[in-house]
């Protein structure tokens, strides 16, 4: 029998002070994305020219180290260390960090200034990470038979807060308001959210609840080698989703002649409201279907953002990739919940930490590839250095299409995992969902 929720639980505020957890989080998503270019030229170029991307998107690319970390150490424990104390963590997480970040160039040097713009980004990772590891379990746990659409829902919020980070961090720098007043904007939210989770009553997860101990979670992995399959897969999918997310501002604003963060919230609009329908769509299409159909369009779209020279051939093109990557990350948690639930908010938990160790790995690269092709392209950088004008865009331009079309090759390794996953299931009488209480070898 499926764990019900107890009366005594509020499941509508509860999932709200999930919305808004998870609303901070892209909102701080959107800003870093935002203020990237500003920090790179404020702060990294003087320091070291050659290697200024490389070293933004290392810093950018912390954060999802911090989630991970959190992530995984954090899933297993939440029981144990409950689910307030997570989510009021995290908002504190996200306090210290956007303040260490703002103010570091008034506690530290010019020379030392990287490490503390890379710690900030790092606790606020953490938060994320955290928000990450306990609105997902909560979720699940409140709608144990509604689960991929509830998650996709949890999961419009985060696009929800890149549209409102990317607008208001476009509007502000319009205004000619600093990058750190934009910035700020992540400080809200965590507040609102921190107070709402004081004194409210929240439940054991899906799997304490149904009696699953944590050695039996811990031990599932074992029991279940064919997670790792989908751990895999979660490393390829996060990268086609949200590694283009953090550079479409730094990289693309040049090639399609518009604010590069303008695609990325008109995306997010486009995932947010996609992501409400989820449930129409999976009465057509099971979840995995609907992974490789994404695959498909993920593929398709970031190759067309590669070539995009244009406004219109931009939101074109940032429309199949939205497409693609909407419902992405929110099923894969779901489908690995509904397949393994005995693993339960550990199984969560290292689905989103693998991908946000990806992310970690792939920003860095992705970077050293636009730097080493705008090198190439001016055949070396010190010729680089010396490009201006047309020719320096030109440079830029060349580099972009050559980093979009790098990334644009991982969706298609996921069409074969996830064709082969489909045609199994169909082999089998189809997708099922499996109950928490049953004990599959």
């Amino acid at each position: 029998m499926k764990p019900t929720v107890s009366k005594d639980i509020n499941r509508n505020k509860l999932f709200i002070i999930s919305l808004i957890a998870l609303f901070t989080s892209g909102l701080s998503a959107a800003l870093r994305a935002t203020i990237a270019a500003d920090i790179q030229g404020d702060y990294l170029d003087s320091i070291d020219l050659a290697r200024s991307t490389i070293m933004i998107g290392e810093i950018l690319g912390i954060s999802f180290f911090g989630f991970a970390c959190s992530l995984f150490i954090a899933s297993p424990l939440l029981d144990a260390i409950g689910m307030a104390r997570m989510l009021f963590f995290s908002a504190l997480c996200f306090i210290v960090g956007t303040l260490l970040v703002i103010f570091a160039d008034l506690i530290t040097t010019a020379e030392n200034i990287y490490w503390y713009l890379w710690s900030g980004m790092l606790i606020s990772g953490i938060g994320w990470g955290l928000v990450e590891g306990t609105t997902n379990p909560l979720t699940t746990t409140l709608y144990p038979e509604d689960k991929t659409n509830r998650l996709n829902i949890l999961h419009a919020w985060w696009p929800a807060g890149l549209v409102i980070g990317g607008l208001s961090g476009v509007a502000l720098s319009y205004l000619g308001l600093s990058w750190k007043i934009q910035f700020s904007l992540i400080l809200l939210p965590s507040l609102v959210y921190a107070f709402m989770v004081i004194g409210v009553k929240f439940p054991l997860t899906e799997r304490a609840a149904s009696g699953v101990s944590m050695k039996e979670m811990l031990t599932e992995i074992v029991r279940q080698p064919s997670f790792f399959i989908w751990l895999g897969a979660m490393l390829l999918t996060a990268a086609s989703e949200l590694a283009p997310g953090q550079l479409v501002d730094l990289v693309l604003t040049r090639t399609v002649g518009m604010d590069g963060i303008l695609l990325l919230v008109y995306v997010s609009g486009l995932m947010f409201v996609m992501r409400h329908f989820s449930g129409v769509i999976l009465k057509v299409i099971s979840p995995v279907g609907l992974l490789w159909c994404s695959c498909v369009f993920a593929a398709v779209g970031l190759y067309l953002l590669s070539i995009a020279d244009s406004p219109i051939s931009g939101l074109f093109a940032a429309t199949v990739w939205g497409i693609g990557v909407c419902y992405m990350w929110p099923t894969m948690l779901a489908t690995a919940s509904e397949r393994y639930p005995r693993g339960g908010s550990f199984f969560i938990g290292l689905m989103g930490a693998a991908g946000a160790l990806s992310i970690n790995y792939v920003l860095p690269e992705l970077g050293a590839i636009f730097d080493r092709a705008k090198q190439e392209f001016a055949g070396g950088i010190e010729a680089f250095s010396l490009l201006k004008g047309e020719q320096l865009n030109q440079a830029l331009v060349s580099a972009a299409q050559t980093t979009f079309q790098s990334i644009a090759i991982l969706p298609l390794f996921l069409l074969v995992i996830f064709g082969a996953v489909w045609w199994n299931d169909r082999n089998n009488g189809g997708y099922k969902p499996v109950l928490v209480s049953e004990n599959r070898e």
